[in-house]
């Protein structure tokens, strides 16, 4: 199975920072906005922020204010940037792709790819 991959948790005091990175497999020519979600425990996954494939974003309310996703428009990559980091912030974060590429010679392809990668895990400790 090919997912994208989460990577950048770990355990950081409250008030810290981290930065997750999500990576897609090359996959040229395919494209994907691409999402980040987080699921504690007994919770369903919230969803974060997502960012397009030409670099517009919308947020949610998880983190608002204190988180800030980018990526590389070169590569299918996104970031987290995480700022301010608080105890309730302590998950497993998701990186979650959509398929942009508008070709339709493509789309099996680029939709094989699994939406969801397996997370990286943030604690954040008080």
């Amino acid at each position: 199975q090919v997912q994208p991959v989460e990577s950048g948790g770990g355990s950081v005091e409250s008030g810290g920072s981290l930065r997750l990175t999500c990576t897609v497999p090359d996959d040229a020519p395919c494209t994907y906005d691409m999402s980040w979600y987080r699921q504690g425990l007994k919770k369903e996954r919230e969803f974060i922020a997502k960012i397009f494939t030409d670099g517009t974003t919308h947020y949610g309310d998880v983190g608002k204010g204190r988180f800030t996703i980018s990526r590389d428009t070169a590569v299918n990559t996104m970031s987290l940037q995480m700022d301010d980091l608080k105890p309730e912030d302590t998950a497993m974060y998701y990186c979650k792709t959509d398929n942009s590429y508008s070709d339709a010679r493509y789309q099996i392809i680029c939709n094989a790819l699994d939406q969801w990668g397996q997370g990286t895990l943030v604690t954040v400790s008080s």
